[in-house]
């Protein structure tokens, strides 16, 4: 029970961080933030997960990084997200990543999934945790900072290449 009171504050913040969402008017954001259906949705590892990759937002990309004090690429971020909140440790590179888990269909996406792009001419090349409501969490490239992204843009529709699932449902 707790846990649920202490979760409003954070998702609240998460709404308010979001695209599109800052024009919300304050009380719906709290009734949204109250409500623990929200939560309920979600397995306690997929709970875990995103309140884990939440705290990372705004951490700096670095390639090949897998040091949130020093910077960290998309693979590194869920490969930290993972370990550090349900004890999953997964391969170093995305197209590993590719390889863990049940392939899932777009329309199937559920909180904790990973979602695959391509965004380097090759399949698989970039990885990120899937939110809900066709948002995902990942540490974009260069010069940018972990954060959470629309997959309907047409950027991220062009490239994408599937997901997985490992977390039991």
């Amino acid at each position: 029970m707790l846990r649920k009171h202490l979760l409003a504050p954070l998702f609240a913040a998460a709404l308010i961080a979001l695209p599109g969402v800052g024009s919300v008017h304050a009380n719906e954001l709290h009734r949204l933030a109250e409500d623990a259906s929200f939560f309920e949705r979600y397995t306690n590892s997929a709970q875990d997960l995103i309140l884990k990759g939440l705290e990372l937002i705004g951490i700096n990309y670095r390639m090949g990084g897998t040091n949130p004090d020093l910077g960290l690429d998309c693979s590194g971020l869920v490969q930290l997200v993972f370990k550090e909140a349900i004890g999953v440790l997964l391969p170093r590179t995305a197209r590993e990543q590719s390889e863990v888990g049940s392939v899932i269909d777009r329309q199937e996406l559920k909180a904790g999934d990973l979602v695959f792009f391509n965004t380097m001419r090759r399949t698989f090349s970039h990885v990120g945790i899937y939110l809900g409501d066709n948002r995902f969490l990942h540490a974009p490239r260069a010069g940018a900072e972990v954060r959470i992204e629309d997959m309907r843009q047409s950027y991220w529709i062009n490239r994408y290449n599937g997901a997985r699932r490992l977390l039991a449902r």
